[in-house]
């Protein structure tokens, strides 16, 4: 059996018809888009993610995705269109990046808090000032509060399961998904990606609203309705995990909510996310020779968090951050909420190069205790 960087075959489809492509991962969630069918398509270009639409404009002119691509004069209007569309029924999907997001946050919840299915590419890049077009993950992390599921894909094949498995979570749970790849080593970066086409369910959702209903969306309203609907949207946002991790193993079996690499034995675990991580599995492997028992966490989902996941490492943690709160780095914080005590570097903000060599060294300060930077400049 065929194997890319871990098990990438599907269990419910391994007879299905398989197409082995050169692609990038913004083409990567592009072909997974256009396999879900989506009905409405709205997005203004930003680098890095550009490719993405201009793919789905391309394949809707020639007739291969039947689908209303929506031109607009900003993120937060293609946001709004997104929003719009999705509340009258309609499959909807959008892509953006860095200061794209910013310009659309006030609209991500907005559809998040109306409970609408969705889902969005965000190609993770750096936000100014000062200005910067690469990448890091300090973008996405934005939408962290706004009750958003948040995946993070290592590479151009996760990047095609995970935006197939999005339709299906999004529209089981009624609330919007969104599928990160890092900017330029992976959108940009091509890689072989199987092709396979699963059946997607029509179109699932809570309520929709048409132009004739004599009905009002988002009224004003008192404050412990307020409380009760942004409640009932984190509790099902936590239970969306059961979700995530039931539908793993039809798109890709890639781990649920989190990768487990080399932990079985390990003494010291890594916790990270993203492309890198790659990088930081090849250190590993490295430093395996060497007699060091490390392992990695990688976190797959930023929302929902994998609590259990993080407080079940019985071992010294260290986490490797592409974006910071502060002088701690975000995904720093997320596993000492959960309780675990962890040394914190934040590194490759702005797209500083940080390459295997440099994980190596990271990784073998922290085992020898010598680990006094918070900040890999």
């Amino acid at each position: 059996m065929w194997n890319l960087q871990g098990n990438v075959q599907a269990e419910s489809h391994r007879n299905g018809s398989r197409v082995r492509k050169l692609l990038t991962s913004n083409e990567a969630v592009a072909e997974a888009v256009k396999i879900a069918k989506p009905d409405v398509i709205s997005a203004y270009p930003i680098t890095p993610q550009s490719p993405i639409v201009e793919s789905l404009a391309k394949m809707i002119a020639k007739g291969e995705l039947d689908a209303s691509f929506v031109r607009v004069e900003s993120e937060h209007s293609a946001m709004a269109v997104i929003h719009g569309a999705a509340t009258a029924g309609a499959r909807v999907f959008t892509a953006t990046s860095s200061h794209g997001l910013a310009y659309m946050f006030e609209m991500c919840w907005w559809i998040a808090g109306s409970r609408l299915p969705a889902v969005m590419a965000v190609a993770t890049r750096s936000i100014g000032a000062p200005w910067n077009i690469h990448g890091d993950h300090t973008d996405i992390v934005q939408l962290r509060d706004a009750g958003w599921i948040i995946g993070m894909a290592e590479n151009a094949q996760e990047a095609f399961d995970m935006t197939l498995q999005a339709f299906c979570v999004s529209e089981e749970v009624n609330i919007p998904f969104a599928v990160g790849l890092d900017a330029f080593t992976m959108s940009h970066t091509a890689e072989v990606v199987e092709i396979w086409e699963p059946e997607i369910p029509p179109r699932r959702q809570a309520y929709k609203v048409l132009p004739s209903d004599n009905f009002a969306v988002n009224a004003v309203t008192m404050g412990k309705a307020r409380m009760k609907a942004r409640y009932d949207l984190a509790v099902d946002l936590e239970n969306s995990a059961k979700v995530i991790e039931k539908t793993d193993k039809d798109f890709g079996n890639h781990g649920g909510l989190v990768e487990n690499y080399r932990l079985d034995d390990a003494d010291f675990a890594v916790v990270m996310m993203g492309g890198w991580c790659g990088d930081a599995k090849d250190a590993i492997d490295m430093l395996r020779q060497e007699g060091f028992k490390i392992g990695l966490l990688r976190i797959r989902f930023l929302r929902p968090f994998p609590k259990k996941a993080v407080k079940e490492l019985g071992c010294e943690v260290l986490v490797v951050d592409k974006a910071n709160s502060d002088l701690r780095g975000v995904l720093g914080i997320e596993v000492s909420s959960c309780g675990v005590e962890a040394k914190n570097v934040v590194a490759g903000i702005g797209g500083v190069d940080v390459g295997v060599e440099d994980l190596c060294r990271i990784f073998k300060d922290f085992m020898n205790g010598k680990l006094e930077m918070e900040w890999y400049l």
